[in-house]
C-alpha cells in the first residue's frame, strides 16, 4: 500500500470504515475509538504498518464515530523525535472535530518542571483533546460562477466579525457561517458590486498560550491545527452543513468564495509548544528542523515552526486539503506567507515541488490562486516571483498609493507604476497578476489610515511593540478622533481618493470588510487577538457613512462598466489605433505631456493621465484622470479633441462623487486640493 493507492484519513465503505495515517518514524500506532460524547474510550486497535503508512479496517465503523491516535516511538528531541503515546493525537485528515481547541496542561509533551522539554510527560491528554469524527464523502458541489479575473472585485472578510453586530440576523446565527450566508449580507455585497469574497482562515484554531494567559484569543485564525475540518466557533449547528449552504447561497448570487489558507506553519508552536497532532505523529517529517539543532524548528513563518511541504507526504496532505475544499465548491485560495511553500533546502524556488504540483494540477490550477509573496525572513520578499496562474498580493501598490496621497515628495513615479498595473513587478504575466489593495485585515482600516499617524496596539498586551511601524498613513492634522469639521472633511476626501485609485488602477482590486462603512480599530494595526467590537464590522451608519458607502458603490460600478479599467495587458505608451493616439499619456496640469524633469521633480503635487481611445483591449474611448495631492487648488487643462466635449464621471472633492456633467474640450478644470477627477469622451456609446 502506498499513498498513491490508499486514501488517507478515515473512509467509509460498505463494510465499515478504514483508517490510514502516515508516520515514517513511529514504532507502533494505536487507533482509539470514543463514545458519541467523545469522553469515554470504547475500543483501541493496533494499526498494520506498510512502509510509512499505517492502516486498519474496522468492520461496522460508521459516520459519526469519534476517534484519535496514540503513536509510539522515541521521545528524542535531539534527533527530532517527540513521540509520546500519552498524548491523544488528531488525524491530520480528520474532516470534522467534535469541538474547538481549548489548551490544557496535558497537551504539552513534557512536564512543567522540565522547561527544556527534554523528557516526556505522562499525563493523558485525551480528556482535553477534540476528537476526529468519521464523515461520509461529500457530494461534488454544483457549477461554480467562474468570474473572469478581469471582472473580479475581491472583498476580504472575517466570518465572525462580519455579522456579530448585524441586528437583522438572529442572535444565534451572528458570527457564524449561517449568518454570513444570510440574505442581508449577500444583499449588501451584491449592492456593493462584489464578485468574490475571501474568507480569513476557517480551519480549526489553537489559541496561543500567551494570549490565553492575558485573556485574549486568536481572532484572525492564522494558527491552524487541521486543514480539512472547520472551526466549530464559526457555526451555530453542523459546521459542514452551514458551509455547504454558504457556498450554495453565494454561488446562486453569482459570488465566488475564496479561502485564506495557512500551510506555512501550525498552531503547535515552537519546541515548547503543545502536542495536538503533527508533532506527535512524526515531528521530523511534518516540520522543518534546524540542521544543527534538531530540538528546534526553522521559523520561516515567524510563529515558532514551519510546515515541511517539501516532504512528499506533507505536500500530498496539503494538495489533498485543497482538493477537498475544491470539491465542496470553493472557487480559489489565498496562500498565507506563500514564500514558505516555495522553499526547498531553505531557499525559495518558483519551480519548487509544491508550487509546480499546484499549478500543473488539472483541477486546482483552474481555480483562483493568490500568493502572499513574502514570509518572516530577511530574504522572503518575493513579489513577482510566483509562477502563473498565481496572482499576488501587491503591497507595493498599497504603500505607493498611501505615500502619494499623503503627499510624500517624489512619490509620483511610484504612483504611476502602481496605477498602470505594476509592470515592473509582474513582467510578462500582465496586470491581472497584481492583487491591488490599500488596506487588508493586517494593518490600519481605511478610516484609520487617514486618522492615525502611529499605531495604537496597547490592547494586544505587547507594549505596543507588535504591528508594522511603517504604515504610510496620515492623520490629516490630529491623531485619532476629532470634532474639527475641516479635518473630518479632509479625511473623508482622502478615503474617497484611496478607494477611487484602487478601483481605477489596472489589476485586481481588493476591499477590506467594513472599509465601505467607516470601520475603525482605534488605531490598532494588528488586531489579530481582538475578538470584540475593535475588529467586528459596525453596521450603524451615520449620514456621512451612508454617503461614503454610496461613493464606494459608485466607483465599483464605474470599474465594471468601463473596460479600460479592466485591461488584461499593460499600456505601451505608443501611438496606435485608428486615431493614432498613445494608449496612455502622462499630462502636466497645463495639458502638455510630462517630460523627464517633470518626473524627477520631487515637489510635483499634481499630474494627469490620458488613456484608452486606441481600440485596444480596453476599448475606443478616451479617459482623463486628474490628480492633485497639493494643498492648493490648481487649474487643469483638459486636452482639445474632435467631436465634442468631455463628461466628468467622478470628482472626489464632492462627498457623493458629484453629478455627471459636460465639460468643453480644451476647458481648464479647477482641481481642488487633495482630490481627483475622472473625465471621459462624450461619444454615442457613453
Amino acid at each position: 500500500m502506498t499513498a498513491a493507492n490508499a486514501r488517507m484519513g478515515s473512509v467509509i465503505d460498505e463494510h465499515g470504515a478504514s483508517f490510514t495515517i502516515f508516520s515514517a518514524h513511529a514504532e507502533r500506532v494505536e487507533l482509539c475509538l470514543f463514545d458519541q460524547q467523545g469522553t469515554q474510550e470504547t475500543a483501541r486497535f493496533n494499526l498494520e504498518r506498510n512502509s510509512e503508512l499505517w492502516r486498519i479496517h474496522i468492520d461496522g465503523g460508521r459516520a459519526g464515530q469519534r476517534y484519535g491516535y496514540r503513536i509510539h516511538g522515541p521521545y528524542d528531541p535531539a534527533n527530532g523525535h517527540r513521540f509520546n503515546p500519552n498524548k491523544l493525537l488528531i488525524d491530520p485528515y480528520a474532516k470534522a472535530l467534535d469541538r474547538s481547541f481549548k489548551l490544557a496542561p496535558s497537551h504539552f509533551g513534557y512536564p512543567i518542571n522540565d522547561p527544556a522539554g527534554l523528557i516526556p510527560d505522562n499525563r493523558d491528554s485525551a480528556p482535553d483533546t477534540p476528537k476526529g469524527i468519521v464523515v461520509a464523502d461529500e457530494p461534488q458541489a454544483a457549477q461554480m460562477p467562474r468570474i473572469p479575473w478581469r471582472d473580479t472585485v475581491i472583498y476580504e472578510l472575517h466570518v465572525r466579525g462580519m455579522t456579530m453586530l448585524r441586528n437583522d440576523i438572529p442572535p444565534r446565527f451572528r458570527g457564524t457561517l449561517a449568518g454570513l450566508a444570510s440574505p442581508p449580507i449577500i444583499a449588501h455585497l451584491r449592492m456593493l458590486g462584489i464578485t468574490t469574497i475571501e474568507l480569513l482562515p476557517i480551519h480549526p484554531i489553537a489559541d496561543e498560550p500567551r494570549l490565553i494567559r492575558i485573556g485574549l484569543r486568536n481572532y484572525w485564525g492564522y494558527n491552524p491545527v487541521n486543514f480539512f475540518a472547520l472551526e466549530s466557533r464559526y457555526a451555530a449547528g453542523d459546521p459542514m452543513v452551514e458551509f455547504r449552504n454558504l457556498i450554495a447561497r453565494f454561488h446562486e448570487a453569482g459570488i465566488e468564495v475564496i479561502l485564506d489558507v495557512v500551510f506555512n506553519h501550525t498552531g503547535e508552536g515552537d519546541e515548547l509548544g503543545p502536542t495536538f497532532s503533527f508533532r506527535g505523529i512524526d515531528n521530523a517529517s511534518y516540520y522543518i528542523l534546524r540542521p544543527y539543532d534538531r530540538c528546534a524548528y526553522a521559523n520561516f513563518a515567524g510563529t515558532g515552526n514551519t510546515l515541511n511541504v517539501a516532504h512528499p507526504m506533507v505536500r500530498l496532505m496539503v494538495l489533498d486539503s485543497l482538493r477537498h475544499w475544491a470539491k465542496l465548491g470553493v472557487d480559489g485560495f489565498r496562500f498565507d506567507l506563500a514564500t514558505v511553500l516555495g522553499r526547498e533546502n531553505g531557499e525559495f524556488r518558483s519551480d519548487a515541488a509544491f508550487l509546480t504540483a499546484l499549478v500543473t494540477d488539472p483541477d486546482l490550477s483552474q481555480l483562483k490562486l493568490i500568493a502572499e509573496p513574502w514570509d518572516a525572513t530577511h530574504d522572503g520578499y518575493r513579489l513577482g516571483a510566483f509562477p502563473p496562474p498565481f496572482a499576488e498580493w501587491n503591497d507595493r501598490f498599497r504603500d505607493g498609493v498611501r505615500r502619494f496621497w499623503r503627499g510624500d515628495r517624489g512619490s509620483t513615479p511610484e504612483l504611476a507604476r502602481r496605477l498602470t498595473g505594476s509592470a515592473d513587478m509582474m513582467g510578462l504575466r500582465g496586470p491581472l497578476a497584481s492583487i491591488n489593495f490599500v488596506t487588508t485585515h493586517d494593518g490600519f482600516t481605511l478610516r484609520d489610515t487617514v486618522s492615525y499617524a502611529e499605531k495604537h496596539n496597547w490592547a494586544n498586551g505587547e507594549e505596543n511593540a507588535d504591528g508594522n511601524n511603517d504604515n504610510f498613513s496620515w492623520n490629516c492634522g490630529v491623531e485619532g478622533k476629532t470634532d474639527d469639521p475641516a479635518i473630518g472633511a479632509l479625511r473623508l476626501r482622502q478615503k474617497r481618493n484611496l478607494v477611487a485609485i484602487l478601483l481605477f488602477s489596472l489589476g485586481i482590486p481588493m476591499l477590506t470588510a467594513g472599509d465601505e462603512l467607516g470601520r475603525s480599530q482605534g488605531g490598532n494595526n494588528n488586531a489579530y487577538c481582538q475578538d470584540n467590537e475593535t475588529s467586528w464590522t459596525d453596521w450603524k451608519l451615520g449620514r456621512e457613512d451612508e454617503i461614503f458607502l454610496s461613493f464606494v458603490r459608485r466607483v465599483v460600478s464605474l470599474r465594471a462598466s468601463h473596460a479600460d479599467f479592466r485591461r488584461v495587458t499593460f499600456y505601451r505608451g505608443v501611438e496606435e489605433g485608428p486615431r493614432g493616439l498613445k494608449d496612455i499619456a502622462w499630462l502636466r496640469p497645463d495639458g502638455r505631456e510630462m517630460e523627464v524633469l517633470d518626473w524627477e521633480n520631487p515637489m510635483a503635487r499634481s499630474f494627469g493621465c490620458a488613456f484608452g481611445g486606441t481600440g485596444g483591449d480596453g476599448g475606443d474611448i478616451r479617459y482623463i484622470l486628474a490628480l492633485n495631492v497639493g494643498t492648493e487648488t490648481i487649474p487643469f487643462a483638459l486636452p482639445e479633441r474632435e467631436g465634442g466635449p468631455w463628461k466628468r464621471l467622478l470628482d472626489s472633492f464632492e462627498s457623493d462623487g458629484g453629478a455627471e456633467i459636460s465639460v468643453a474640450a480644451g476647458a481648464v478644470w479647477t482641481l481642488p486640493p487633495h482630490s481627483l477627477a475622472l473625465f471621459v469622451e462624450v461619444t454615442s456609446s457613453v
